[in-house]
């Protein structure tokens, strides 16, 4: 295991629940050596595909994902993670990950100096990368990060021209990623559609309601509703109505003594087995494994 490799791998071996501060890379003047690139299965299949909360003091890091699926935490906000998606962590954001078994892509990680090199002052850039979130992976993205990965790898002349040519622009493409997703929030507060869509979850989730029943209430066609919805939020709106169910699910499993089958019936799922399945799909894991792991990471079991 490289050295970069192995710090990362420490840093999710303590089972503490404080949150820890990790570092990558030594002190070093030369650019090509405070860029990382590994496989999102590298790590979380070591740790059953959960990365415990943690923070880097002075490192950017870029996730995509390209296959699988999960859950994101940054700064205490879930995220969902649907393929393919590019989630932006920026320096000293608390953040962790509970991934489907078998996702897969890359995490690209970037020293601030790397990030001053590559961006110039007064052009704005700076300031969406400062933001944590999960947008739509550009398959222009794709390509970038599937070289940079690439590069990464090799020994041929002038890799580090190259490497770094990479990162900028996969850093200029994240920011205007994350500006289109803040400037799409922003006129979303204004769609009255997306507003009532939002209060109608809120009210039937629990009832398995399908999704032209929602279009009904609001006298548009489901096409019509998903339009609006992606444009607020980049995903289709069946996926804001299961997040909801699952961030319930989870909250009950958690703080409630309730069964698995008293939840699913709690949800409007008349078979429990068809409710397990759901939330694995959605969570990573059953939800008997996910309460008794929520119980063991409260009590500090290793």
């Amino acid at each position: 295991m490289d050295p970069a490799r192995s710090i990362l791998y420490n840093s999710n071996m303590n089972s503490s629940s404080r949150i820890h501060n990790y570092n990558l890379f030594g002190e070093t003047a030369e650019l090509a050596d405070v860029l990382h690139v590994e496989t999102i299965r590298a790590r979380s299949e070591l740790h059953d595909w959960q990365l415990k909360p943690h923070r880097h003091a002075g490192l950017h890091q870029l996730l995509f994902l390209t296959h699988g699926g999960g859950t994101a935490e940054f700064d205490g906000i879930s995220y969902p993670l649907q393929e393919p998606c590019l989630a932006n962590i920026p320096r000293r954001v608390v953040h962790g990950y509970q991934f489907r078994p078998g996702s897969n892509g890359w995490v690209v990680t970037l020293t601030c100096e790397l990030l001053d090199h590559c961006l110039q002052e007064g052009e704005g850039v700076r300031s969406p990368l400062e933001t944590a979130g999960v947008v739509p992976l550009h398959p222009a993205m794709l390509e970038l990060a599937r070289s940079l990965f690439e590069e990464y790898h090799r020994q041929d002349f002038a890799r580090a021209q190259v490497l770094r040519s990479l990162a900028g622009a996969l850093s200029g493409l994240t920011a205007r990623a994350m500006q289109e997703a803040a400037d799409a929030e922003q006129s979303s507060s204004t769609n009255p559609l997306f507003a009532h869509f939002e209060q109608q979850v809120e009210r039937d989730f629990r009832s398995r309601k399908p999704l032209s029943d929602y279009a009904r209430d609001l006298a548009i066609s489901p096409t019509h509703l998903n339009r609006v919805v992606r444009q607020a939020t980049g995903q289709p709106a069946s996926t804001l109505i299961n997040e909801r169910m699952l961030r319930e699910a989870r909250r009950l499993l958690i703080y409630t003594n309730l069964t698995a089958a008293q939840i699913a019936y709690e949800l409007g799922f008349s078979d429990p087995a068809h409710f397990s399945r759901v939330f694995a799909k959605g969570s990573g894991v059953a939800p008997v494994k996910f309460r008794q792991r929520q119980s063991k990471e409260g009590r500090g079991d290793p």
